[in-house]
């Protein structure tokens, strides 16, 4: 396992355009966290100008419901995509220079060369967790006065619920890029289906006159999503009736990474059958 995430590393290292979008990534995961709460609150004021009785202003990074509304903020589509598009490059860049035919030239088998991109994911995904685990302990340790142990560690299953989130999302891109193995056609379908095609799909199947049954919850993109539903603001089930997640649920999980284990079912039987 070292030594295939050893050729991963060599590979990124000098790589500039890796560096600029993991930059940028975590410039606007940044961002996002730090205005989420003056947004919603700008939000707030405005609908306060139009109710008799004003809806008090919006607290998001104390404990323990930081650790729920900051991994939900973390998992917009728009943030998500950035670390998306960086798995469609590495990847397709191994179709477009050829090293992935260097690899097996070099000795590496086809189940080396696939156990290594998954290594690099999860590895990616993990990179990101921890930083964004020590990143919600600072801002709730800056917000709560006088946290126990309990108040701390009270919603933690919100962080294991962003890994899987990330994984589910980056091997989606994976399946993506080796699919069409091209670096901008890649791109360009990967976000017009996340932001367009299934949003589409999601709100018509969602239509209680095609289906009663909740099918548009299941499709790929929304189950990883759904992992983190919903941030712990109870302005949310005042206005909207939105029922709070209490937990990231295994079932929901469960869920995304069947879709994970499916796409690389497929990219292993691709390989399989197919030269590099």
């Amino acid at each position: 396992m070292i030594r295939l995430l050893k050729i991963e590393f060599k590979k990124i290292m000098t790589y500039k355009v890796f560096w600029i979008l993991i930059g940028l990534y975590f410039l606007f995961l940044i961002l996002g966290i730090l205005m989420a709460e003056f947004m919603i609150n700008s939000i707030v004021n405005d609908m306060n100008r139009h109710l008799p009785i004003p809806i008090p202003h919006v607290t998001i990074y104390f404990f323990p419901w930081i650790w729920q509304n900051i991994t939900y903020f973390a998992t917009f589509r728009y943030v998500l995509i950035f670390p998306a598009i960086i798995i469609i490059i590495l990847i397709t860049n191994e179709f477009t220079y050829r090293t992935i035919r260097q690899n097996v030239i070099n000795g590496l088998n086809k189940s080396e060369i696939l156990i290594s991109k998954l290594l690099l994911i999860v590895l990616i995904s993990l990179i990101i967790t921890v930083l964004l685990f020590f990143g919600i302990l600072v801002l709730g340790f800056s917000h709560t006065a006088n946290p126990d142990a309990g108040m701390i560690f009270d919603k933690i299953s919100f962080i294991p619920g962003f890994f899987f989130t990330m994984l589910t999302f980056l091997i989606f891109a994976f399946f993506f890029g080796f699919l069409i193995r091209n670096t901008g056609l890649s791109i360009a379908l990967f976000t017009l289906y996340v932001f367009i095609v299934e949003p589409i799909v999601y709100y018509f199947l969602k239509s209680p006159l095609v289906f009663k049954n909740g099918i548009s919850t299941y499709l790929p993109v929304n189950s990883i999503l759904r992992i983190t539903e919903y941030p712990a603001i109870p302005v949310l089930k005042q206005i909207m009736g939105v029922n709070l997640q209490d937990s990231v649920t295994a079932g929901s999980c469960l869920i995304a990474l069947l879709y994970a284990a499916l796409m690389v079912g497929i990219v292993w039987w691709i390989m399989a059958k197919k030269d590099l």
